[in-house]
């Protein structure tokens, strides 16, 4: 292998022509080596071709070189650019490094009277995720955006959701143009097509509200107590919650990319005659449980039938001195309701022969002379309009004389019967607890509970 080495190669007439080598020819440029082009090249690749700069540019105004593409920060504000002298071929490459192009914009300045697009005006890139190249092309049109993406290929920024069952919607928050709500007032399935990048986009808001109990009958039967209510406020998507929130403290839910079955409870049979009601059924959605609401106890049975049954929230006591359930039974943080009343011990009239009402998820149930009612449930906007869930079925007197009934809790909870009419169901999908019936009629059922998550998707 021959081997010549020389300073400097040039032609043997002024301003002549060097030509290396024949067609065909191969030139190896060794490792470590460098080509510095100190004048004009041509025909090394096509024209308008960049070298991108990985000093990444952030806020302020600077002036691009020609032939050099930047990546643009504008987390922390707005950046100009300024294009340099144009030169036919020069090219120059702009690319949105953060995603942020969207909030914070780029200004592209052309070099004095030269022209954009045959415009002499600036332009603006506001694009998430956006990258462009310019090249200028002659003095009638100047630089032209030859190159223009739009595609967003860092990842989701935020989740994305479908909703399956029949009866289940999936809307945009009216309250928030930035959310959605997944209702659900039967089975289903939550299906996160895609998380988001930003792990907090991933948080969920959600209400988990179980079946109520049913409500019993006898002499005096006791109310249903609510379905067990848990609510979580996701800091990305606020609402005005109850004041059951879990946040802080509570269960958070961050969500993936896998369907997330949700079971919605039934509510619990009414109990007719001396036979007493049933609980409501669990409600889920991930590793939240809801526990359905307890049934109200007999009036005039032995225990422990004429006892309030424990749940979500405990149902009220039969009228024969019984004791209502337990509320937060299974026991969770916050407590997901409250318990039933005690019944008023039987005697042959007033202040006598009356059940307890069934707890409520914020309020426990009552009972009295006058005043057997269903605790009160618990309001919030998670839907985005305010709306009570969970409340108490009311107990049941036999010494109302004509009143027909008695209140069941705010939130969905069945009114209690007065001398011997039967109680009223709990609201459909609120988990109100079942009404009290009393001189051995029916009980009422308690109301099915529902499943609401509410999102970030944009």
């Amino acid at each position: 292998m021959s081997e010549v080495k020389v300073n400097k190669i040039s032609p043997r007439t002024a301003c002549g022509t060097v030509t290396l080598g024949d067609s065909g020819d191969t030139f190896t440029i060794p490792s470590g080596a460098t080509i510095t082009n100190a004048g004009t090249a041509s025909g090394f690749g096509a024209t308008g071709e960049t070298s991108w700069d990985t000093t990444v540019k952030t806020t302020g105004t600077f002036t691009a070189t020609a032939g050099v593409g930047y990546f643009l920060n504008t987390t922390g504000g707005i950046i100009t650019v300024n294009l340099p002298a144009g030169a036919a071929g020069s090219s120059v490459a702009l690319a949105d490094y953060a995603g942020t192009w969207q909030t914070n914009n780029v200004t592209v300045s052309p070099n004095g009277s030269e022209k954009i697009g045959g415009i002499n005006v600036d332009v603006t890139l506001s694009t998430e995720g956006q990258s462009v190249t310019f090249v200028y092309i002659d003095g009638t049109q100047g630089w032209v955006n030859v190159l223009d993406s739009t595609s967003n290929v860092r990842g989701n920024a935020y989740m994305t959701a479908t909703v399956s069952g029949a009866c289940n919607t999936l809307a945009t928050a009216p309250d928030c143009a930035n959310a959605k709500i997944a209702t659900f007032l039967g089975p289903g399935t939550f299906c996160v097509s895609a998380a988001a990048v930003c792990a907090a986009n991933n948080l969920v808001s959600y209400m988990v509200v179980a079946g109520g109990g049913g409500g019993s009958a006898g002499c005096s039967g006791g109310g249903g107590g609510a379905g067990g209510f848990r609510e979580y406020e996701s800091p990305v998507t606020p609402y005005t919650s109850s004041p059951l929130d879990g946040n802080p403290g509570g269960t958070a839910i961050t969500v993936s990319a896998t369907p997330y079955p949700i079971v919605v409870g039934a509510g619990g049979a009414g109990g007719p005659g001396t036979t007493k009601g049933l609980n409501g059924s669990v409600s889920t959605f991930s590793t939240i449980c809801s526990a359905g609401g307890g049934a109200g106890g007999v009036g005039n049975n032995a225990p422990p039938v004429r006892d309030g049954a424990d749940g979500g929230s405990g149902g009220g006591g039969g009228h024969t001195a019984a004791p209502g359930g337990t509320g937060n039974t299974p026991p969770v943080s916050p407590a997901q309701g409250k318990n039933g009343a005690n019944s008023v011990p039987g005697g042959g009239g007033a202040p006598g022969d009356a059940g307890g009402g069934g707890g409520g998820a914020t309020v426990a149930g009552t009972c009295g002379s006058t005043n057997q009612t269903g605790g009160a449930g618990a309001t919030t906007s998670i839907s985005a309009t305010p709306t009570a869930y969970a409340g108490g079925g009311g107990g049941s007197s036999l010494s109302g004389g004509s009143a027909p009934q008695v209140a069941g809790g705010a939130g969905g909870g069945g009114n209690g019967s007065l001398s011997g009419a039967p109680g009223t169901e709990g609201t459909t999908n609120t988990g109100g607890g079942g009404g009290a019936a009393s001189n051995s009629t029916t009980g009422g059922a308690g109301g099915s509970g529902i499943v609401i998550i509410r999102y970030k998707f944009q």
